[in-house]
C-alpha cells in the first residue's frame, strides 16, 4: 500500500512543510518510515517533525 504523508519539520528556527509518499503495510510503519526518512536527510529528531495528515493513495 502506498500513503501520502504532509506534515512539517523545524529546520532552525523555521518550520518546514513537507509531502512524503510512501509504500508501507500499514499507517504506523508508513509514520515511522517518515520519521526516519526526514530524520536522517535533514538531521532533526522525532520531536521536531510534525505529521498533519496521513492519507491512503490508490
Amino acid at each position: 500500500m502506498r500513503y501520502e504523508i504532509k506534515g512539517r519539520f523545524r529546520n532552525g528556527m523555521v518550520w518546514m512543510p513537507f509531502r512524503k509518499v510512501v509504500d508501507a503495510h500499514s499507517e504506523g510503519l508508513a509514520r515511522e518510515k517518515v520519521y526516519s526518512l526526514i530524520g536522517s536527510n535533514h538531521k532533526v529528531k522525532r520531536n521536531l517533525i510534525k505529521i498533519e495528515s496521513v492519507e491512503l493513495v490508490e
